[in-house]
């Protein structure tokens, strides 16, 4: 199975999120994509950020009725950063293909991001333009690396050993919303994911957090 990886804060996690998605499952012929929810982003900081169990549940509530899989496996992993996650999910999973994917204000930081070009190594990425960040993305020091190992959707669809380093940009109508706007106009949004604990389908525990943490 060709798996995309989302990853991020999902704080909350809103239907941006999902029509991206959506978009990238059928251009890159996918079977599924998982949300990787982060218990923590080493590049956010942690004030304004809702308990891991209410946004486990909003990507839940966004994921309904798609090819979706909302989960914080990352929390069981033990992971922190992106490419120790991705070398475990491949030995875990080892009869599938993972590609990696994130958003143009990403790319645009990933030189930031630690190990990045072995995370480049590590499995094909595919960027999906977001408005407002893509020059910053094309003109990144990311990309000036990347930008030797560009591929068509084409390529990827094609079924089989897929290498990498491989880059994929996917350019789709933009999408206003933002998690950032959300909480601007919602700030208890997270009150709503109060309760029962999020059960994460792929690990089968049971992820608690009180929101008022």
């Amino acid at each position: 199975m060709l798996t995309g990886l989302l990853g991020g804060s999902f704080n909350p996690a809103h239907g941006g999120h999902r029509r991206i998605t959506r978009f990238t499952i059928d251009a890159l012929a996918l079977d599924e994509a998982w949300w990787l929810v982060s218990p923590g982003n080493p590049l956010k900081p942690r004030k304004g950020m809702a308990p891991l169990s209410a946004r486990l549940k909003s990507a839940q509530a966004q994921a309904r009725r798609a090819p979706i899989v909302p989960t914080a496996i990352e929390q069981e992993l033990g992971t922190r950063y992106t490419l120790d996650t991705l070398r475990k999910l491949k030995l875990r999973y080892p009869k599938r293909q993972f590609i990696w994917l994130m958003g143009s204000d990403n790319l645009a930081q990933f030189h930031r991001w630690k190990d990045w070009r072995e995370i480049a190594r590590t499995m094909p990425i595919a960027v999906i333009a977001r408005p407002g960040y893509n020059a910053a993305a094309i003109s990144s020091p990311a990309m000036a690396w990347l930008r030797r190992y560009r591929v068509s959707a084409a390529n990827i669809r094609k079924r089989g050993k897929r290498s990498a380093p491989a880059l994929v940009f996917l350019r789709f109508d933009p999408d206003p919303r933002s998690a950032t706007a959300i909480r601007r106009g919602d700030a208890d949004w997270a009150q709503r994911y109060e309760g029962a604990p999020a059960r994460d389908p792929l690990t089968f525990r049971q992820i608690f957090e009180p929101v008022s943490a």
